[in-house]
């Protein structure tokens, strides 16, 4: 019989060995798995977290196995290139550093035997990701085990599969259910009994045949119908000979059918079913991508407590256990591989091989609906030959090894909308940050409704929109500030256009946590990424979950707005209240402001006056919520945007009233003559910062008409921070030059 055998304590670990050890170096770090190099500096901003090729080593001990035939290594993560060693003898390599992937071992083990995984995450032209905005963590971050097998045995060698298929078909309210199986060096006379049991461990059928694949009818099945009864079957697969078990292996699976059509959305079972919710990267606060079973457990706490009927799992392949919970919660899921920003000619066959790792160890989730080509590829155009030949391989591979599932991909914003790329898969879904990354938040709908109306057939989603927030706060929010009381305006005005069209087949917001990305340098902490609806350490719900919450999650809620953001300096304060109940009255020290009626979503926008301390609780039917306000006369500082290495910040800028500044934003400054010419010269030193080593840094971002609309929404002051990757810098001199001059033209109406 198949033991599983776990292999991740006490580990030695090394990122400064050159080679490949003989014995165990006890210089070395003890670590148990899962691991990463990266924990801490691939979170502390600076882009200079380590790179290279690090090692691993453990001895085995052959008496402390159980007796077996054949033995399999199994390595469930290790990123993002690895090489295994036995006794100084190199077994495998792998490239790809988020799939499962197993070496034969057998003829290798000695008595004793030192177990050597050499890791690399350095940058190379191959292994995709190479360019991407989350930290490429190093490291063995998912479990390791030793698989003990008889010589006939399940498959275990085919791309990190799990030996069996299971292929449920609806008909009407039955479903026909094919199950194969793979078996390795197996003999004449051998048999597979095969058993589907239902959710309570029932047998619903049963045969035993010398045939690999075999067919049933389940009737009535009972469906996997998401969030609502996401019932799971199971099918189990034993190979006997002469009435005794060699081996065993099962899958869930679920029975449901689906479709998605460009006017209706997402339908489940022949019904309506408006996917919508996040994406999420695997990663934490000091782990990296080292989650244990129980981090992946509260996450999908945390996004079912949302509401969130999907999740987007970006930019690669998750852990197989959170796909598990995926299955039991309902949660509908696009997976895809990390073919992302950047097509590099020399990866195309890291990408075929991932995405078919990606099908066979996935396949049995009924959770996964959608597999994701590729994530905003065409940052450089997306005409190249090579890229569109790419992709049409990943398309036609895709419904050749799975033929119930669609697929899809997320496309950059400014792709244009006759790009014909967009052609290739089944859906498309755009990234979109109008609001954020220039633009308005009003600018989201009318785009789609265009998209929409251009491509009438083809089903169109959002798969990424969003904006970053920390815990800085303001009675004015605007674009760029990242403040927590911004990012809850721009949630509300995305989740009113959204709200408004059900054709969008999914809608993911990014993300549902902070994330490392150690590249930036944005908000006051550099080393992350935080667009999350919650923080990275999972210690704190900002405003906008809450704001998902009151219109996703039917369970009755109230939450008051601004719990961080204390001391005020108006007299009247607006306070925002989020509920899904028929309606909120909100007290000040007791006094009631009045009752507002739920007008179809879920957002009630109170005046307070605001003197003194003023302790507010908001009513809706039995639920309460409670903060409290204080009047200052002066702004609180610890609430102002800090940026580290900032020349200038925002409130460092001279704004005479009606007069542009730096703060101005791109679109009002264009609207002026004078202010044009400005622009005009600095576009001039752009260009020239572009034709040297700032052209590599541009990394072939092209100044399109599209990009031109969407920076209209950036001020002055923040594009001139961000133009930073373009080589381009300006002193505090030149910036303070620079706003004297805009304080002289008057702004238009």
């Amino acid at each position: 019989m198949r033991q599983i055998i776990n292999l991740n304590y006490k580990w030695t670990f090394s990122k400064a060995a050159t080679a490949v050890p003989a014995e165990i170096d006890n210089k070395w770090d003890f670590v148990n798995l899962p691991h990463s190099w990266n924990a801490i500096d691939g979170q502390d901003g600076g882009n200079d977290y380590f790179r290279g090729t690090a090692y691993y080593a453990k001895r085995i001990e052959k008496s402390e196995l159980p007796v077996a035939d054949k033995y399999f290594l199994e390595l469930q993560g290790a990123n993002s290139s690895a090489d295994v060693y036995v006794d100084g003898k190199h077994l495998a390599h792998h490239d790809g550093g988020y799939s499962t992937w197993r070496v034969d071992v057998t003829d290798h083990l000695q008595v004793s035997s030192l177990l050597v995984v050499a890791v690399d995450n350095a940058p190379n032209d191959r292994v995709y990701p190479q360019m991407a905005d989350f930290t490429f963590y190093g490291g063995l971050y998912r479990d390791v085990n030793l698989i003990a097998v008889p010589t006939s045995h399940f498959d275990l060698e085919c791309l990190g599969g799990p030996g069996i298929k299971v292929t449920p078909v609806m008909d009407g309210n039955n479903a026909n259910v094919e199950v194969e199986v793979f078996v390795t060096d197996s003999k004449l006379g051998q048999t597979v009994r095969y058993t589907l049991t239902d959710g309570e461990g029932n047998a619903v059928a049963e045969t035993t045949t010398a045939d690999t694949k075999v067919s049933f009818v389940i009737e009535d099945a009972h469906k996997w119908h998401g969030r609502k009864d996401p019932y799971l079957y199971t099918a189990k697969a034993e190979l006997l000979e002469n009435e005794q078990v060699l081996d065993n292996v099962s899958a869930r699976f679920g029975c449901r059918s689906y479709e998605i059509d460009p006017n209706r959305g997402f339908i489940l079972n022949g019904e309506e079913y408006p996917l919508r919710g996040v994406s999420r990267h695997q990663d934490r606060w000091g782990k990296g991508n080292a989650l244990s079973h129980a981090d992946h457990e509260e996450d999908i706490a945390y996004i079912c407590e949302m509401g969130a009927t999907t999740i987007r799992l970006a930019h690669y392949q998750h852990d197989q256990y959170f796909y598990d919970l995926c299955d039991e919660k309902g949660l509908v899921i696009w997976a895809e591989i990390p073919y992302i920003s950047q097509h590099m000619a020399t990866g195309r066959e890291n990408t075929i091989s991932q995405m078919k790792e990606l099908i066979i160890q996935n396949y049995n989730h009924p959770c996964i609906v959608v597999w994701g080509l590729s994530n905003e590829i065409t940052m450089k155009g997306e005409k190249d030959p090579d890229l569109l030949e790419n992709h049409r391989i990943l398309n036609d591979l895709c419904h050749e090894m799975d033929k119930t599932r669609l697929t899809t991909m997320a496309v950059v914003s400014m792709c244009p909308m006759d790009a014909e790329y967009l052609n290739i898969p089944d859906t498309v879904s755009y990234n979109h940050y109008f609001g954020w990354y220039g633009g308005e938040t009003s600018m989201n709908g009318p785009w789609f409704d265009k998209f929409h109306k251009l491509h009438p057939n083809l089903p169109i989603g959002i798969s990424e929109y969003g904006c970053e927030a920390l815990n800085w706060h303001t009675s004015n929010p605007v674009q760029g500030d990242y403040t927590e009381e911004y990012q809850a305006y721009y949630h509300e005005e995305l989740i009113k256009a959204i709200h408004q069209r059900p054709y969008l087949w999914a809608t993911h917001v990014w993300n549902m946590y902070d994330f490392g990305a150690d590249a930036r340098a944005e908000g006051g902490e550099n080393g992350q990424n935080h667009k999350g609806l919650m923080t990275f350490d999972r210690s704190y719900k900002k405003d906008s979950f809450y704001a998902y919450k009151a219109w996703l999650n039917p369970e009755p809620m109230v939450h008051l707005c601004g719990k961080r953001y204390v001391d005020r300096v108006e007299d009247v304060t607006k306070v925002t209240v989020y509920s899904n109940c028929e309606s909120v009255e909100l007290f000040a020290n007791g006094i009631s402001l009045g009752v507002q009626k739920n007008n179809g979503l879920p957002f009630f926008y109170f005046d307070v006056p605001n003197a003194g301390t003023t302790h507010l609780v908001a009513v809706a039917g039995e639920l309460k919520d409670e903060s409290v306000i204080c009047k200052v006369e002066t702004p609180n500082e610890a609430y102002r945007l800090k940026e580290k290495g900032a020349i200038l910040n925002w409130f460092d800028v001279t704004e005479p009233e009606g007069y542009l500044s730096l703060n101005s934003k791109m679109s009002d400054i264009m609207a002026t003559v004078r202010g044009k010419l400005i622009l005009a010269g600095l576009f001039m030193k752009l260009k020239d910062a572009m034709k040297g080593d700032g052209a590599k840094k541009a990394s072939g971002f092209e100044m399109t008409e599209g990009m031109m609309q969407m920076m209209g929404g950036f001020t002055l002051l923040r594009l001139t921070s961000l133009v930073g990757m373009l080589n381009v810098s300006f002193t505090k001199e030149e910036l303070l030059d620079l706003n004297a001059k805009l304080n002289k033209i008057k702004a238009k109406d």
